[in-house]
């Protein structure tokens, strides 16, 4: 039996060597998911402040039991390293959370706050491109989180699809928030809590 996980990997707006981690956590958890053969999909990202960094990183995991992969990753992830982008810096210990999420069940409610907007669909170097107005941007009114689905030839598909993942980013913008929030008294950054760590990783975060 196959089953789907949605994963929120954040920096909780820490430092950019949060951000560094976010990334190389999501390239692990990638891998991993790859080597046992369970099909991970990167719904969207969040880029952060330097290159190569990520605020954040919405995934799915889909197959035969992929909580087992799972569960050894949700908390908080403790890395261990010098920061690459400030040599002189003592600090050592980087911390980001992970956590899973679900999709609203009461759907209809969440979709009455989304509007639509039409756009043509681009093509690379301006050849094939769709000249009909069938890629479709859905915005959440009261976040402004928006996302646009271009997939299909179809509007109406491209509609269900942009629906499908802009509630998949809300949900996942909702888990952040919380996250954010709840650690608002860190001195160092807003993270996650420090003590007990799930995972700890030591490695250059270069």
């Amino acid at each position: 039996m196959n089953n789907k996980i949605y994963l929120q990997i954040t920096s909780g707006r820490g430092p950019a060597e949060c951000c560094r981690a976010v990334a190389l956590v999501l390239e692990k958890i990638l891998k991993q998911a790859k080597d046992q053969a369970l099909k991970a999909e990167v719904i969207d990202r969040e880029a952060g402040p330097l290159n190569r960094t990520l605020l954040s990183a919405t995934l799915s995991i889909e197959g035969k039991n992929p909580h087992e992969m799972v569960k050894e990753w949700e908390g908080t992830i403790q890395w261990i390293s010098k920061s690459p982008y400030r040599i002189y810096h003592k600090r050592k210990n980087w911390f980001i959370g992970i956590q899973t999420f679900t999709i609203p069940v009461n759907k209809e409610a969440n979709e009455r706050e989304i509007r639509y907007e039409t756009l043509r669909a681009s093509g690379p170097g301006g050849q094939h491109v769709n000249k009909t107005e069938s890629a479709v941007r859905a915005i959440h009114t009261p976040s402004g989180l928006s996302i646009t689905a271009s997939d299909q030839r179809s509007q109406l598909q491209n509609k269900k699809l942009a629906t499908e993942r802009l509630l998949i980013k809300l949900a996942a913008w909702n888990v952040e928030q919380a996250m954010i929030a709840a650690q608002a008294n860190w001195s160092n950054h807003n993270t996650l809590q420090r003590g007990n760590p799930v995972k700890v990783i030591e490695a250059p975060l270069s």
